[in-house]
This record gives structure tokens, C-alpha cells and sequence, in this order.
């Protein structure tokens, strides 16, 4: 053990030894891994084993696809044998929707790449697994590239690839401190010695917690019990003549299957789940298992042993009851920490032999190149705040992602965990009035008011009960006025004497002057977008960026990084809240509420300014995501409720109401403006996305400016962002529907929903820049069905824009 490393990773198991053997593989070998016992002697050895590339976040599920072909090369790089079966894997549907949703699921792994996927029926099932009962099963996916691994020999074969290109490991030594110093190195105190490291890594996994605080941190992770049992052998499977069974999903049933030699593993997501050790694992805890409870997972037992019934006669030849750790949404967390200079995690990775080689590739790219090949955002630790830190927070948050492994959730379903955490000042008032809430960071936000107090949404794959509601919302916005809580919007402010020429260099577009607002696209290096905002010049040598509330960790990270003297960036967020106010009397409703000239020769079109309304002074914009005439009205909270009440007495008898988000993202569709995660994300590039038309390249120079250039000059991108019409009946595209024409897969849809206004299913899609033509007659699958549809020309409701420059 040296005293100096370029890289020190903490932590011994399937993530840590990826991220170390990446490491090496691109180049930086100053590196050295230290476990506090030995290699697999946390979650690792006992983990089942099993692998797929199936993930609800399309982006996390490619990289459980290169994951899974990383396997192999690194069993013939290491010599490591790793006992790696492909046997395919069938999940199955017992109900409609269930199976609704798998063929839905079908098409989106379709559109990212995963092509060794297929529906297939009863008999099949039956042909590949023939002692199921099949009593009630629609069908199943069968997906080619899943099966099961040795999980100990997986790990030693990444650690001994990665000693091979010259990186270090350091077994029974665990980590005592963690302390930075001013130069942003660490010092790694532990057992054997202290080390100096310009990188640490958290790789912790079962001790993450602990990792984490020696860095000042609470992560956003706990431990639960995962219980599964490992038959003797059974006589059907002895005397079968076929291949390998293939893994089994029951996803109604609560349980996964596979072979395990002539015996079977079943493993068991029970709704009554327990949390274990929240405060991480006991430093003694190593090659341990907890006593199983079999009576807490009965009911999910009886339907397997009904499921399946030769195991009713099967011996038991061993229980695993083990500890594996969860995040809130199920997802790792990777990435550089904002703050913390130089402490990178690699934590919560749950499905650590699917996901921990793309893991590794992507932390590894990260912090040699700056930025991930892939947008892994699902996976990025900036996606959490300190909101989400709390000890019952994360109890409620991960409990419920555990007990719900296998539930289906619908698109438009809400889930209690964790909620209401975060609420606008107006939000009892705003309930009273019928807001039905969705969450946005922690913080609740106005979907759609409802009719009655009584009325609850069904869960569906189609259109809710909701639709009319939505409809009704959006048209009466169109003709009259809508009152939006926008307090769901991020606001950061940037100041100081160097404030102008810092933005300019971080965004890509014209700096607006004195009173004028802009459309604000932010790059990163490689060219690909960072960020749609929008900048504010209030003309007090003061600018505000606005955006989506989801990225402030995440924008706020990625402005640090640029920090620099006569500069001060603040996230106001949490100070400031607002709404808006849109619609044709949109100006009329904000005319009687001040005294102020807010006529179009008072505040034009992305214009901004202070403006009096009643008691209270706001910042206010004059522009709408609904592509109306409208307004963006901003105040700090503590006078939210106070401008509510004002803007709606004022619009009381000219028809303004309350409406939603759900009608503001209708509305958008209608105009076709794209949304960040959606049409804008750091996968993508200005040109294909459009966004290149809001780029200032007379500018001498911005982040991105060189890669962007490039990208216009040789009018690189392959793909453009076009509108379509949808021939949807009773159900609308939502992200990731692969586009076809003549039976090739040219794109796919980024966002849909239903445009009130014209009366047609909407969808927004990136496909082929050859076919991106209106008129071009194309196919989509929505909830798995085929569907005609076509491009049309951009922004069908007022193609001119002339409503919101009204």
C-alpha cells in the first residue's frame, strides 16, 4: 500500500471492483481499493445471482444490457470462470392491464436498443417451463439475454481483470476517517495506515451510511431484509430432458425462479418487507446471514407453491434472509456529490450483478472524461436534496419501493411514501378548492382540480377518469383565463459585478438586456444539452435563471463547477414561489389587480418586471408555457396565499379558475415546446432538439461552443425533433413508443398527450432527420397496439404565435 493514490475506492463488492477494473481500462491505474474484510463479504455472496436487462427507466436498462455483455469479456479477460448461464427469462401477465403493460414494455425496450425481446403465449410458456400451472395466465415476455451468474466469481473476475491493468486492492483494512484537505485531496485513514487519494470513492454498499457521514453526509439509502429459499433436488427437473429452465418472473405473484442445479431458487418481494440495521451494516458483519422468517412471506409462498407445483413436495435445502440496500426509487446513486470536492459515490445499487458494470463505465467515464457517454440521470445522486435525508423519509420511501418490486404502478398513479413533504403556502386552501396533487421534488404540484370533493381517478394504462377534467381545464384556459401555482419552477439568482459575463459563458444564447427575459440553452463540452432555462435581466444588475424544480441539486452542481470571484449564485427555490396566469383576459384579470401598465406597451413579450399587485410587489414575466397570453407572477412565499386571493377576486366574474399541470403539458403539445427529460435531455444535441435556433454563435465563446460549431457547420445530427398526429382511440403516447415506417424503427416518441384545443393525440418523437417531413405517414404502438399517425407541422395551435404576443 502506497501513500499516494490517484483514486482510493472504499468498498469490496460487485460495484466497487467494476468501478475499479473501468478505471484501469480507460486508463488510470493509480488506484487502490480497500475492503474492510474480504472481497464479496457484504451483499455480494449471497446474492441470487440472477441477471436481465429489463428496468422501468429505459437509459438504466441499457446499461443492464452492457452489463450483461461485459460479463463475458471480463470472465475471458480474467480467466475467472463465472458459471454465466443464458437461459432467457419469461415474465408474466395474469391480468389485462398487467399484460397491457408488458406489451407496452415490449416497445419501449424496442426503441432503446434491447431487440432480444418478444411477447409470447401460454403455450410457450408452458413449451419453455412445463411445470407451471398455467391456470389464468394471458402470456408472458420472453427476453433472450437473462439467466443467472456465480456472484462471488463475478466479483473476483473484475478485481483480478483490474489488477492485471495495474490497479491495487487492499483486503482486511477497513476505512477509520475520511478528511479533506485544502486542496481538495483526501486523507483515508484505516487500519494498516493513512493514505492520500485526490479521488475517494463510496462504494460502500451495506456501510455507505457510515462512508457517507465521514464525508458530512446523509445518503438517501437503508438496508432491507431480501429473503429467498434454494430447494434440494426435485425429480420433475432431475428427470427433464431439456435445457436449463429459463428464469421465471411472476410479477402478480410477488417471486422470481430460477433453476439452481436439479433444485429451484425462489426469491420473494413480500409486501410486509423490514428494514435492517438503517444506520448501515455492523462494522463486524461480514459473511452473515439474518434469520429468516418465513411467516412474514406466507402469503406470497402459497401463491408460488400454487404457481408452481412441484416445489409443494420439495425439501428445503437452505434459506437465504440477506440485507441489500435501496434507495427511494429503487435506482443507485452515482456521481460526483456537489459540495464535496472530489467524493464521488457509488452506492444503493440494489440490482448490483445487472447494473454494476454499467455502474462502473459510467463513473469511471465521468471522472475521467467529465461526463458520462450515456444520460444516466435516473442513476445520478443529484436527483436527490437534503429533503430527501430524513431517517423517515427514506423508511417510508424505500419500504414502499421494496413491497411494490412487483406491484404495477400506473402512469397516473400517485404513491403515499414520503408525501406531503413539501407544500405551497396555498396548498390547504388549493385543496379545498379540489387540487389533486402530483410531487415534483418533495413538493406537491397542482395536476388538475377536481369536480367534486368525493372524486378519485382510477389507475389506467388509458385515458383516466381525469381526461374530461383536463379537457375541460385546458378549454376553458383557451378562452378565458387559468391561474397555474407555478411554485413547482426553479429560481436561482445571479449576481455580482461579474455576474453578466459569467452567464454568457455558461449559456449559450444572447444575454438578454435591461427587462427582457430569454429562452437560455446550456451546453456541455462534448456539445450536448445541459439545460433549458430561461433568463431574467431585472434590470437592477441582478439576473434570475428559472427552470425545472427536479434539477436544482443537479443545475446547482453544474453552476459550481464554474464558479468564480464577483459571482454569487443562489438557489432561491425554496424562497420564492408564484403562478401563472394565462389566457386571453389573462391581462385583463392582472389589470385590475394593480395599478401598474402591464398593457402590451407596458410589458411586451418576454418582457419582465417589478409589478404591484395589491399589497405585494412580484417579479413577473410576460410569457406562458401554454402558448397563450400570460404571465409568470413571482413572490417571495410568504405572500403566495395574499396574490392568490388578489388574482382570483380580480378574475372572479371574467371566467378565471384554477387549472393544473395536466393542462399546462396538453397545452404545450398544442405549441410543440419540448420539456427537459423529455424532447431536452444531456443524451441529445441542440440540433436535433431544435434548440440550436436559441444558440448565439456570434458569440466569442461559451461552454460547448467549439462541439456545437461543429454540429451546424457539417449539420452533423442524424435525428430531428418533429410533431405528430396520433390515430389513438382510447389511449395516448407517453415517451419511448418506437416510430416504424414500412416496418423499420426510425425513431421514437419523446412525450405525448391529447391536444384539447384540436381535437387530436399528440406526440412529440426523434426519428431520422430523412423522414422528418409533415406529411410522412408513420406507425407507433401506444400500450403496446399498433396506431397510424403522421408528422404535421410544428405548433398546430397558432402556428404564429400571435395569441401569446397578443
Amino acid at each position: 500500500m502506497k501513500s499516494h493514490y490517484k483514486v482510493v475506492v472504499i468498498g469490496g463488492g460487485v460495484v466497487g471492483t467494476a468501478i475499479l477494473y473501468h478505471l484501469a481500462k480507460y486508463g488510470w491505474s493509480d488506484t487502490l481499493l480497500i475492503e474492510r474484510n474480504v472481497l464479496t463479504s457484504g451483499s455480494s455472496w449471497h446474492a441470487a445471482g440472477g441477471f436481465h436487462a429489463l428496468n422501468s427507466n429505459p437509459n438504466v436498462a441499457q446499461l443492464h444490457a452492457y452489463t450483461i455483455d461485459l460479463l463475458s469479456e471480463v470472465e475471458k479477460e480474467s480467466g475467472v470462470n463465472i458459471s454465466k448461464h443464458t437461459t432467457g427469462g419469461i415474465s408474466y401477465a395474469c391480468n389485462p392491464d398487467r399484460w397491457d403493460a408488458l406489451k407496452a414494455s415490449l416497445r419501449v425496450f424496442q426503441s432503446t436498443g434491447i431487440d432480444d425481446v418478444r411477447m409470447i403465449g401460454v403455450d410457450e410458456i408452458l413449451e419453455k417451463f412445463p411445470f407451471i400451472k398455467p391456470d389464468g395466465i394471458i402470456g408472458g415476455m420472453f427476453a433472450e439475454n437473462e439467466g443467472h451468474i456465480d456472484p462471488s466469481a463475478v466479483v473476483h473476475s473484475y478485481a483480478k481483470a483490474a489488477r492485471q491493468r495495474g490497479a491495487s486492492i487492499v483486503e482486511k483494512n477497513r476505512v477509520m476517517e475520511l478528511n479533506q484537505q485544502p486542496d481538495g485531496s483526501w486523507e483515508v485513514v484505516t487500519e494498516q495506515g493513512t493514505i492520500n487519494a485526490e479521488h475517494v470513492i463510496n462504494a460502500g454498499g451495506l456501510w455507505a451510511k457510515q462512508v457517507g457521514r465521514m464525508a458530512g453526509l446523509e445518503l438517501p439509502v437503508s438496508p432491507l431484509e431480501h429473503m429467498y429459499l434454494v430447494t434440494e433436488a426435485i425429480p420433475e427437473i432431475q428427470e427433464f430432458k431439456g435445457p436449463e429452465l429459463p428464469t421465471m418472473v411472476d410479477l402478480d405473484g410477488f417471486s422470481y425462479l430460477r433453476q439452481e442445479q436439479k433444485g429451484i431458487l425462489l426469491g420473494i418481494y413480500e409486501m410486509d418487507h423490514r428494514h435492517w440495521n438503517m444506520d448501515g451494516a455492523p462494522w463486524d458483519y461480514g459473511f452473515d446471514l439474518i434469520q429468516e422468517d418465513p411467516e412474514r412471506i406466507e402469503h406470497e409462498l402459497t401463491l408460488s407453491y400454487e404457481r408452481y407445483p412441484m416445489l409443494e413436495t420439495a425439501g428445503i435445502k437452505r434459506w437465504v434472509n440477506g440485507a441489500f440496500t435501496f434507495t427511494p426509487d429503487g435506482n443507485p446513486l452515482v456521481g460526483p456529490v456537489r459540495g464535496v470536492q472530489n467524493y464521488w459515490v457509488a452506492c444503493g445499487v440494489m440490482a448490483g450483478f445487472m447494473q454494476g458494470g454499467g455502474v462502473g463505465k459510467a463513473l469511471a467515464e465521468w471522472m475521467i472524461f467529465g461526463e458520462p457517454q450515456d444520460d444516466i440521470f435516473g442513476m445520478d445522486i443529484a436527483r436527490y436534496g437534503k429533503h430527501n435525508t430524513s431517517r423517515q423519509y427514506i423508511k417510508e420511501t424505500t419500504g414502499q419501493f421494496y413491497s411494490r418490486r412487483f406491484v404495477m404502478t400506473y402512469p397516473n398513479q400517485q404513491l403515499p411514501a414520503g408525501r406531503p413533504l413539501k407544500v405551497s403556502p396555498s396548498y390547504d386552501q388549493m385543496t379545498e378548492a379540489g387540487a389533486r396533487w402530483g410531487v415534483s421534488w418533495g413538493l406537491e404540484v397542482p395536476l388538475y382540480f377536481a369536480p367534486s370533493k368525493d372524486y378519485e381517478e382510477n389507475h389506467t394504462l388509458r385515458r383516466s377518469t381525469a381526461f374530461d377534467i383536463v379537457g375541460k381545464e385546458v378549454l376553458h384556459t383557451r378562452e378565458n383565463a387559468g391561474l397555474i401555482d407555478i411554485s413547482g419552477y426553479s429560481r436561482y439568482e445571479v449576481s455580482g459585478p461579474n455576474a453578466e459575463k459569467w452567464l454568457d459563458r455558461v449559456f449559450a444564447c444572447k444575454i438578454p438586456k435591461p427587462g427582457r427575459s430569454v429562452l437560455a440553452p446550456m451546453l456541455a463540452p462534448n456539445g450536448k444539452l445541459k439545460g433549458d432555462l430561461t433568463i431574467f435581466n431585472w434590470g437592477d444588475d441582478t439576473f434570475w435563471i428559472m427552470g425545472s424544480y427536479y434539477l436544482r441539486e443537479w443545475h446547482m452542481r453544474w453552476f459550481d463547477q464554474f464558479a468564480e470571484v464577483g459571482v454569487t449564485v443562489r438557489d432561491l427555490s425554496d424562497d420564492w414561489v408564484g403562478f401563472s396566469l394565462c389566457g386571453p383576459k389573462s391581462r385583463e384579470v392582472l389589470q385590475r389587480a394593480t395599478e401598474d401598465d402591464v398593457s402590451n406597451a407596458g410589458l411586451k413579450f418576454l418582457g419582465c418586471r417589478n409589478v404591484d399587485i395589491g399589497l405585494v410587489t412580484a417579479k413577473v414575466g410576460r410569457m406562458s408555457v401554454t402558448g397563450e397570453m400570460g404571465f409568470e407572477i413571482n413572490i417571495p412565499a410568504a405572500y403566495h396565499r395574499t396574490v392568490r386571493d388578489a388574482l382570483l377576486k380580480a378574475g372572479k366574474d371574467i371566467g378565471l379558475k384554477e387549472v393544473g399541470f395536466g393542462a399546462s403539458l396538453s397545452m404545450r403539445l398544442e405549441k410543440s415546446y419540448g420539456i427537459w427529460s423529455r424532447e431536452f435531455t444531456q443524451a441529445y444535441t441542440p440540433q436535433e432538439t431544435l434548440f440550436d435556433r436559441f444558440i448565439d454563435f456570434s458569440k466569442s465563446d461559451f461552454v460547448g461552443k467549439q462541439a456545437a460549431v461543429a454540429e451546424k457547420e457539417t449539420q452533423s445530427a442524424k435525428r430531428r425533433l418533429v410533431t405528430l398526429e396520433v390515430d389513438a382511440t382510447d389511449a395516448d403516447a407517453s415517451g419511448y413508443e418506437p416510430i416504424w415506417k414500412d416496418g423499420k424503427m426510425i425513431g421514437y416518441v419523446t412525450s405525448g398527450g391529447y391536444g384539447y384545443t384540436i381535437g387530436k393525440s399528440l406526440a412529440l418523437a426523434l426519428i431520422e432527420k430523412e423522414y422528418a417531413v409533415p406529411g410522412t405517414e408513420l406507425t407507433t404502438h401506444i400500450v403496446g397496439d399498433e396506431k397510424a399517425c403522421r408528422i404535421i407541422e410544428d405548433s398546430p395551435y397558432d402556428p404564429m404565435g400571435k395569441v401569446m404576443r397578443g
